[in-house]
């Protein structure tokens, strides 16, 4: 059986670009699955998880199960994080974003990858941390491949091959939060069993390092599909900063739902 999963952050109501995810994700068949990716608190609004469900109900669609919520989750977050521990994959970071902007600044030839330069492993090689600061805790790309050995997923329907090394030593743990992005959805999605992650091209990146991660930990692989992105007239993916295009605006601009499905048929609102 297809299981699929929505997995919106209740920072703001859903626009197009979310509405297209979701409907990508819902008609794929099977079970479909809600989850809220609010591990950065900070950021979240208690009214928005309501505010979500209301735009998925008027838009027709139906889900499996009660939404998830990742700040319920934490624990199993670190539970993978020590697991990483173990397996000797992982280090400690103490650099703030300012030292790391520094260092970047005077290496010849940074490192850089697809959203920009990478993390240049400062603290990679600390035997004693410098200050009794909490760290961050990054994933040793370099060791971590080295265990997986050569990986592929499968995008569509084709196979393609990992390339570990594309974001560099990620962030594992936020300092802030103790987990991340890329740990957290990893966890998730083997723990609700999803077989297929749909998801926008912009994340196509991420999905490398998340194999890697699914290997280390002994998770099953699910299948991957990447769908392009709603655009504005500027070529610009939607954001929450596009306020006129979230399905509660256009809803009380006198749209209607088969209005939005007829918008959603084409990935640019060019």
């Amino acid at each position: 059986m297809i299981i699929t999963r929505f997995a919106p952050s209740p920072t703001g109501r859903l626009h197009l670009g979310h509405a297209y995810a979701a409907v990508i994700a819902h008609q794929e068949g099977g079970r479909f699955l809600v989850r809220f990716e609010d591990i950065d608190h900070t950021r979240v609004r208690p009214e928005f998880y309501e505010g979500i469900l209301e735009d998925l109900t008027w838009l027709g669609l139906t889900w499996d199960e009660e939404p998830w919520r990742q700040l319920d989750r934490l624990a199993h977050y670190q539970k993978a994080l020590d697991q990483l521990k173990k397996l000797g994959v992982i280090y400690p970071c103490y650099c703030t974003r300012k030292e790391i902007e520094s260092e970047l600044a005077h290496l010849t030839h940074a490192p850089h990858g697809p959203e920009g330069p990478l993390y240049p492993g400062t603290c990679r090689e600390l035997t004693q941390p410098p200050d009794p600061r909490e760290p961050a805790w990054r994933l040793n790309i370099k060791k971590a491949s080295a265990l997986t050995g050569p990986l592929t997923f499968q995008n569509g329907q084709a196979p393609t091959p990992v390339q570990a090394d594309l974001l560099g030593d990620v962030i594992l743990a936020r300092k802030d939060i103790g987990t991340s992005y890329h740990l957290a959805v990893v966890v998730d999605d083997a723990a609700q069993n999803i077989t297929l992650v749909t998801r926008g091209q912009d994340l196509l990146p991420s999905t490398h390092i998340h194999r890697v991660l699914q290997t280390l930990l002994g998770l099953p692989e699910p299948r991957y599909l990447h769908h392009p992105l709603i655009c504005d007239d500027t070529g610009q993916r939607l954001a929450k900063r596009h306020d006129s295009l979230a399905l509660a605006t256009l809803r009380a601009q006198g749209l209607s739902k088969d209005d939005v499905l007829k918008m959603l048929a084409s990935p640019s609102l060019e």
